[in-house]
């Protein structure tokens, strides 16, 4: 790859993050939008998880897959054709006359997002190639990821409320044809040298115990956790997993090469995201449902009372960026851990929910800790890993974020599967207000402990996976795959 001036590499991160502003604000901004759709369609507390997560099991599906073909056919190439996709699909789902059709719609977008974050991230990671400068760019990367889920909530009421539900998908439409534009213009084509070869077996096992086990959390709630089916997926999910771990520990190049796994920052990275995504998904679906199907508030007020969170991510995200480059991951992951857990003890522990001053410290502290995580999740990911498999490892990190948003969204909304009979029992007038109320408080503690051990999560393996025993098997691992890269042949599209 040609070398690029300060000025061309920060209008390539630019143009890098656009597509990650889609992505990222995307699924947020639908969460303000479910209550909207669930009137519009008459939609059940499954169907609309779904609209949710049948996006994010294509997009966590595809990926790796996205990440290596990008190495391998031209990362420019594969970057544009996700911007076109993503695109139409937003298109689609603004136009969709039912709840199937929107999740259909919704997976032609996840195909062409797939296509968009780990490679956007790749070809990043190959511009800035000083290791501060590409420290404090993939801090950038991060806080525009924080900022633009936090803000997700306003954004959504603000259309929601405004001009209707389907304009959220409106909104994609320039943002992608611009990107589209200046891709072709500015940013240069680049490719790795010796790129993986594709993985279909590693790919379908992937998609398999993803889905599977999805469906089995969602419709757990609804069919019966001893319900044939669902024991069925549960039971597929397993053998599926199985069946990856055996095929990449034999495969010459499989989708994941599980070495990456034995760099201790690399597996803490991609454990840490799906814990702090799980809490983030949850968080955001629970307050979307409580403050407007509990509470009656309008998708922009709703989106107002969850400002502290986006505020607080705003300032925050950044910060962590220029942190993670100075000091490294390790304080930002226990900050991100120690307010998280907080937050979640709030609602756990003393109901923060039920009144207003407790319900946005809540909020901001969930904020900050959001804001703290992205940045070392990212570029602890990243470092060490060779550049020519940047997309790959790339890919696993933003994989991550996908699998822990939609387990969290399945696992929660589970949980709390129970509180919409428990409002739909209540009494009339105010009265059955304050039993929805509190059956929604009650129905959502345990999800908020689950949250809870997220957050718990996050502050023992950003702890333990940042030390100086952990950067010597980053280096290690760095070291094999790197020789094992400069030995095998070289591959051409």
């Amino acid at each position: 790859m040609p070398e690029t001036g300060r000025r061309g590499r920060l209008l390539v991160l630019a143009i890098c993050c656009m597509s990650l502003l889609i992505v990222s604000l995307d699924n947020t901004v639908l969460n303000v939008a479910i209550p909207a759709m669930q009137r519009d369609f008459h939609a059940s507390m499954s169907g609309l998880q779904w609209t949710i997560d049948a996006y994010l099991i294509v997009l966590a599906g595809l990926m790796i897959t996205s990440g290596s073909t990008a190495d391998r056919l031209g990362r420019r190439r594969v970057f544009q054709a996700g911007l076109a996709l993503f695109s139409v699909g937003s298109l689609l789902c603004s136009l969709a006359p039912g709840l199937g059709w929107l999740i259909a719609a919704r997976v032609v977008q996840a195909v062409g997002g797939s296509m968009l974050n780990p490679v956007a991230m790749s070809i990043i990671t190959n511009t800035f190639t000083e290791p501060r400068e590409r420290a404090r760019a993939i801090g950038v990367w991060g806080g525009v990821v924080g900022i633009s889920m936090a803000a997700g909530p306003l954004v959504g009421g603000v259309l929601v409320d405004s001009v209707g539900w389907r304009s959220i998908f409106w909104l994609n439409l320039p943002i992608g044809l611009a990107a589209l534009v200046l891709t072709q213009v500015f940013v240069p084509e680049s490719r790795a040298p010796r790129p993986r070869r594709p993985d279909p077996v590693g790919q379908l096992l992937m998609i398999v115990t993803l889905g599977t086990l999805t469906y089995a959390i969602i419709e757990g709630a609804a069919l019966g956790w001893t319900s044939g089916i669902v024991l069925g997926c549960a039971a597929v999910a397993a053998v599926a997993l199985a069946l990856f771990v055996a095929h990449a520990l034999r495969a010459d190049e499989p989708l994941i090469d599980v070495r990456f796994f034995r760099s201790m920052p690399f597996s803490g990275a991609t454990l840490i995201a799906i814990g702090a995504f799980s809490a983030l998904a949850g968080f955001l679906f629970l307050n979307s449902i409580y403050l407007q199907s509990v509470r009656g508030l309008s998708a922009l007020h709703a989106g107002l009372y969850l400002l502290p969170m986006a505020a607080v991510t705003g300032v925050v995200a950044p910060l962590s960026g220029r942190l993670t480059g100075s000091r490294g991951p390790r304080l930002p992951l226990q900050l991100a851990g120690v307010t998280m857990l907080a937050s979640a003890l709030l609602f756990a522990v003393f109901d923060g929910e039920t009144r207003d001053a407790t319900l946005f410290a809540a909020y901001a502290l969930f904020g900050f800790g959001f804001g703290m995580v992205n940045s070392p999740i990212t570029n602890t990911a990243v470092s060490g890993m060779p550049r020519a498999q940047a997309g790959v490892a790339a890919a696993v990190a933003s994989t991550s974020r996908q699998i822990g948003q939609a387990l969290g969204v399945a696992v929660f909304g589970a949980v709390v599967g129970v509180a919409g009979a428990s409002a739909s029992h209540g009494g009339a007038g105010a009265g059955r207000g304050a039993v929805a109320s509190a059956g929604f408080v009650e129905a959502a503690r345990p999800a908020y402990w689950i949250m809870a051990g997220c957050a718990a999560a996050v502050l023992v393996l950003g702890t333990i996976t940042t030390g100086r025993r952990a950067a010597r098997t980053a280096l290690r691992a760095a070291e094999l795959t790197a020789t094992d890269t400069a030995r095998s042949p070289v591959n051409t599209p």
